[in-house]
């Protein structure tokens, strides 16, 4: 069963794409653009469509989403963590 989505595989957040992703759980994703399959362990409950960190991201990192840049981190991210407007912020203001 896939559970998230990734463009390619230098992207930093795949998308959640099944319901009731709970933390601790392990998660496969599938990377579209390679063809392949990763395993992230979910460390907090994640909502279908939004998004989850497959990298860790420092504060002020770039985010990568379907092979582009939507914003910056505005706190660290470890793999796995919900990445939401709580963590992520547009570059444009």
């Amino acid at each position: 069963m896939i559970h998230f989505v990734v463009h390619d595989e230098h992207d930093s957040v795949g998308v959640v794409v099944q319901e009731g992703v709970q933390a601790g759980q392990e998660l496969t994703g599938w990377i579209m653009d390679q063809d392949k399959e990763i395993k992230v362990r979910a460390k907090n409950d994640i909502p279908i469509g939004h998004k989850l960190a497959i990298r860790e991201l420092a504060a002020n990192d770039t985010v990568i989403k379907y092979g582009v840049d939507i914003g910056r981190a505005v706190a660290a991210l470890k793999v796995g963590e919900h990445a939401h407007v709580h963590n992520i912020k547009t570059k444009r203001w």
